[in-house]
């Protein structure tokens, strides 16, 4: 597979999730007639990857967030040669869907943007939980999402379904760590979000680069010992055959 067509569905996948699950608390959830709350955005960011895995997945693996591209690598499952252009293209779609998702929220009169979806602790924490709250959560729910993201992705799993555990573990995730951070597990989601609600948001999401990405290498580390380690080995041979 070409690099270009592997970032592009990066791209795509990453605006999708960015958009939709974004969107949902931007627009749905501000009118609570429409009973979305946030048990709705958690379910909108889980259909988000749950819908994309199954689109581009073949084509990219279907990571859509800078974690889940580390993680992989660490845990063997992602050549070298993609992370920083995988990373490039999430981040990127992340803040295009912001972008696009900006422009509609503001043609509502008297919109007022407020956090626009974006994450943060301490005063920009929903439920004003201490920096130390959640850097910990950050780095549980990172751990076990990629851990999760391995496990369906090895042998020995359901061939053709890991798209569904894949999607309600984000969901789960969601459920129980938006009143903490409002949860991000994805630095790319935290990225596009935060440039537009600007200010302070901007000045915390250094937490939400960091400690993904380090859950995410500790679980992809813990990975190449739970799992086989000539499976991960010949993930990575297959991705650079097919990337020729």
């Amino acid at each position: 597979m070409d690099m270009s067509r592997r970032v592009g569905a990066e791209f795509f996948g990453t605006f999708w999730l960015v958009f939709g699950g974004c969107g949902a608390a931007v627009l749905a959830a501000a009118f609570p007639a429409l009973g979305i709350g946030f048990l709705g955005v958690a379910f909108a960011f889980g259909l988000t990857v749950l819908t994309m895995a199954y689109a581009v997945g073949h084509i990219s693996g279907g990571h859509f967030n800078p974690a889940v591209t580390f993680g992989l690598w660490a845990a063997g499952r992602c050549a070298s040669k993609h992370v920083i252009p995988y990373i490039i293209a999430q981040v990127i779609g992340a803040i295009c869907a912001a972008a696009v998702l900006w422009f509609i929220a503001s043609g509502k009169p008297g919109w007022e943007p407020g956090g626009f979806a974006s994450n943060g602790y301490g005063d920009l924490s929903p439920g004003k939980y201490a920096l130390a709250s959640c850097i910990v959560i950050e780095f549980v729910m990172t751990f076990f999402f990629i851990f999760i993201i391995v496990g369906t992705t090895s042998k020995g799993a359901a061939v053709g379904f890991a798209g569904i555990p894949i999607g309600l573990a984000l969901t789960l995730i969601h459920l129980v760590t938006i009143p903490v951070t409002n949860t991000s597990v994805n630095p790319a989601r935290s990225t596009g979000p935060a440039l537009f609600a600007g200010g302070a948001y901007i000045d915390q999401l250094w937490m939400f680069w960091i400690v993904p990405l380090v859950g995410a290498g500790v679980a992809g580390l813990i990975s190449r010992w739970m799992y086989e380690p000539h499976v991960l080995i010949d993930t990575v041979v297959i991705e650079e055959r097919s990337a020729v």
